[in-house]
């Protein structure tokens, strides 16, 4: 198979053609958007941080890096998680869109997920 791609995109931005296998990855649905309307091939509430990890996080810049620690160790002691990547593989798409809801671009778990697939998957 040929190395898979990844990117992190906001829900609320435009599809485009060369997004490839678009997955929402995070665990409540986010606001503002219908479900009918946001275009997606899958909803992976199962490669989201936890409730109490996200809660923990608040979306701070100074609570990113105690967050991407416990989410890392979440992800890689999470069985499903895990399986779910592992399922990546089989999706038929030479690239993957992460969707996620924050505003932060640059702080939030998205990031960290990709990073994580990348090393899991590459």
């Amino acid at each position: 198979m040929t190395k898979m791609d990844f990117q992190i995109k906001r829900v609320y931005e435009e599809p485009s053609a060369d997004d490839g296998y678009r997955i929402l990855v995070d665990r409540l649905w986010p606001r503002g958007i219908k479900k009918e309307n946001l275009k997606m091939d899958a909803w992976a509430k199962v490669l989201a941080p936890s409730t109490e990890a996200r809660k923990e996080f608040a979306h701070k810049a100074e609570n990113f890096e105690a967050f991407k620690n416990r989410y890392i160790f979440e992800l890689d002691n999470s069985e499903e998680s895990q399986e779910y990547a592992d399922s990546l593989k089989s999706c038929g798409a030479d690239k993957v869109t992460l969707l996620y809801a924050a505003k932060d671009p640059h702080v939030n778990h998205a990031i960290v997920l990709m990073e994580w697939l990348k090393g899991r998957i590459g």
